[in-house]
């Protein structure tokens, strides 16, 4: 179908035509052949970041319509073509959409061979990363993606890039593996259409000014969405679809019966909790706000050093001023310890430790306007702080991701050594950033294996069919190396940092967001019974695209029913136990039940005790525990 008629077709269709009866029984009028179902201006496909220069939004025109098709009997055609191809390309369609009296109709415009429309600011996603990998082999990109913003890159090779990424798209969605619709907003009306193909290829498209909410009513009301199979005569083969919406809400039952009680920490707040002598008082009281309701970003700065053990809840004015000038001098020494290195000392720094800082703090946070640019003096901090840490702790040195985790910080404390001192903190006292080494990782998995395995039954159930690669997690071992930052837009996943380093009721907050991710969006893995490579590919695509409030939500949700249990797993004993009792005279001490795992032991080292098995279970034969049954509550 040409391009000028789909536009004349859709502007002469009501967009609301909802009913998709391929079989045209009565009392549902039949669909013919081309109509026009859906149509929506301004709708977004973002480009790679390389692609930055030209533009972040790249708008266009999305319309559905029937078509025939011998084995569905009808399909649903899904059509998105960008502004900039009307504007440039298309005269019938211009001279159709455009009024007589516009002076574009009496004499069109130049436009841009980019023109882009207006909308919000919007960083792409490593969901469209990943959907246009083959492309950035096709062409030949720089090897430095990272710098490629800054660099001279030809700007006809850009334009090339950018038109096949984000030229027109068209496609049969009675062909594809799934949709997905999330929704950003509470009112449910704007967010992202992902369409994956069977091979597991993803398109992106975002309705930054509403309308997904209608796009929804037409894909619940597509039988292809609604049935699960083809008709018998095809055999068991599934159809297209495997549909889901997720929506920015969850469930009365679901939440946390203390959500909404806190508001976002801001000024006078944070000076209610300060004393005459800028001592914090009612610590317990602040984590909690925290922990609920974030901190206001303007006072992020002041804060961020509290939570990261730099100051003492308990320390003056004074003192913290006092502190501020001994470490000041003490970072001094420790980068002059770095500058004062033997030429042999250098080369061996350079090759193992100065060489991939260089590469990594170039390409981190450049759509950070504080470290965006060439030359940014805030760049050379970060990588200051980084080489300097390197010398100040040699046992860790530095790994690739520890600039992911500086910069942030930097960008709020505005201080280099207020920022070194606070990267210190984090890496010595919070438990989800800590060396990375295979034994701390596997430590991290093993409580996360217990959790889904008391949270999410038949998730953990689909991990163990898969076998030891299965248990093994690789889709969340980002999730804990980065903190969720290359998961979630920055605004999203600080907030999560900040939740994670209030040690409210647990130093493993951060495994609890891990198990709201797997209930809230881990579904299809189960449907589709997914392999490990498919499963790390799914939650890869999901990122950028998940609603981190809604996360959240779950996640204290999944904390609060984890701390009403009145027995627990021996295997999650230490989960809740260093984040200490507050303000209360006892401490969360639930029964302890042994797994029976201690290989090492003959006892339970927690003293947990084994329940005897029902006579059910007896009669099967010696099983040991149902621990599973006894321990899963309901998501």
């Amino acid at each position: 179908m040409s391009l000028g008629r789909l536009l004349r077709r859709a502007s002469s269709k009501a967009s609301d035509l909802l009913t998709l009866n391929s079989s045209g029984s009565s009392g549902s009028p039949s669909v013919l052949d081309g109509e026009i179902i859906y149509s929506k201006n301004n709708v977004c496909v973002h480009p790679l970041q390389v692609l930055q220069g030209l533009g972040e939004h790249h708008p266009g025109y999305l319309c559905l319509y029937m078509e025939k098709d011998e084995l569905l009997g009808t399909t649903l055609i899904l059509a998105w073509v960008p502004n900039s191809r009307i504007q440039r390309q298309d005269e019938e369609a211009l001279r159709y959409i455009t009024p007589e009296s516009s002076p574009v109709r009496k004499a069109p415009s130049k436009r841009g061979r980019h023109a882009q429309g207006s909308g919000e600011p919007h960083q792409p996603s490593p969901v469209e990363q990943s959907s246009t990998s083959s492309l950035d082999t096709n062409l030949q990109f720089p090897e430095n993606s990272g710098q490629l913003q800054n660099s001279k890159w030809d700007e006809q090779q850009k334009v090339f890039a950018l038109e096949q990424i984000c030229g027109v798209f068209r496609v049969d969605l009675g062909q594809m593996r799934s949709l997905r619709l999330f929704f950003s907003d509470e009112a449910c009306t704007s967010g992202q259409l992902v369409v994956a193909s069977r091979e597991s290829q993803y398109k992106v498209f975002h309705f930054h000014h509403g309308g997904l909410d209608k796009l929804s009513e037409v894909f619940q009301q597509w039988k292809h969405c609604t049935e699960t199979h083809l008709k018998d005569q095809v055999s068991n083969e599934k159809t297209c679809m495997q549909f889901s919406i997720r929506r920015p809400k969850l469930p009365s039952s679901e939440t946390h019966p203390e959500e909404n009680m806190y508001k976002k920490l801001d000024v006078s707040t944070w000076l209610n909790h300060l004393n005459e002598s800028g001592q914090v008082e009612e610590e317990y009281k602040l984590r909690k706000a925290i922990f609920f309701g974030g901190i206001d970003v303007s006072i992020r700065g002041e804060v961020w050093p509290f939570l990261l053990r730099y100051y003492s809840h308990e320390s003056t004015s004074e003192e913290r001023e006092a502190l501020r000038a001994q470490k000041r001098r003490e970072y001094s020494e420790i980068q002059q310890k770095r500058l004062s290195m033997t030429p042999e000392e250098q080369r061996e720094f350079w090759r193992h430790v100065q060489f991939t800082v260089d590469k990594d703090v170039v390409r981190t946070d450049r759509s950070n306007q504080f470290f965006r640019g060439e030359d940014n003096p805030n760049v050379e901090s970060m990588r200051r702080i980084l080489l300097n840490y390197a010398v100040y702790n040699p046992t860790i040195g530095y790994s690739q991701g520890m600039s992911d985790l500086v910069a942030p910080i930097l960008a709020e404390v505005l201080d280099e050594s207020d920022t070194f001192w606070c990267f210190v903190g984090l890496m010595q006292n919070t438990i989800f950033v800590s060396s990375p080494r295979d034994e701390d990782m596997e430590k991290q998995l093993l409580y996360l294996r217990e959790l889904l395995r008391l949270t999410h039954l038949r998730f953990y159930q689909h991990l163990v069919s898969l076998g030891e690669d299965g248990l093994q997690m690789l889709f969340c071992h980002r999730w804990i190396l980065l903190c969720f930052k290359r998961e979630f837009p920055d605004a999203e996943a600080l907030r999560m940092w900040e939740a994670c380093w209030a040690h409210y009721q647990t130093d493993y907050f951060h495994l609890f967001i891990c198990v709201a991710i797997v209930v809230i969006y881990g579904d299809d893995v189960i449907e589709q019974q997914l392999a490990t490579d498919q499963m790390l590919l799914h939650f890869g695509n999901l990122a950028m695209h998940m609603n981190g409030e809604l996360v959240l939500r779950k996640a204290r949700s999944l904390l609060y029913q984890f701390r009403l249990l009145p027995r627990i797993p021996c295997s999650l004993h230490d989960l809740c136990k260093l984040c200490g009792t507050g303000m209360w005279d006892s401490g969360y001490i639930p029964a302890v039940e042994c797994t029976g795992h201690h290989p090492e032991s003959e006892s339970c080292p927690y003293g947990g005790t084994v329940e005897a098995p029902s006579p059910k279970s007896a009669s099967e034969g010696k099983k040991g525990p149902k621990t599973r049954e006894v321990f899963s509550f309901r998501k």
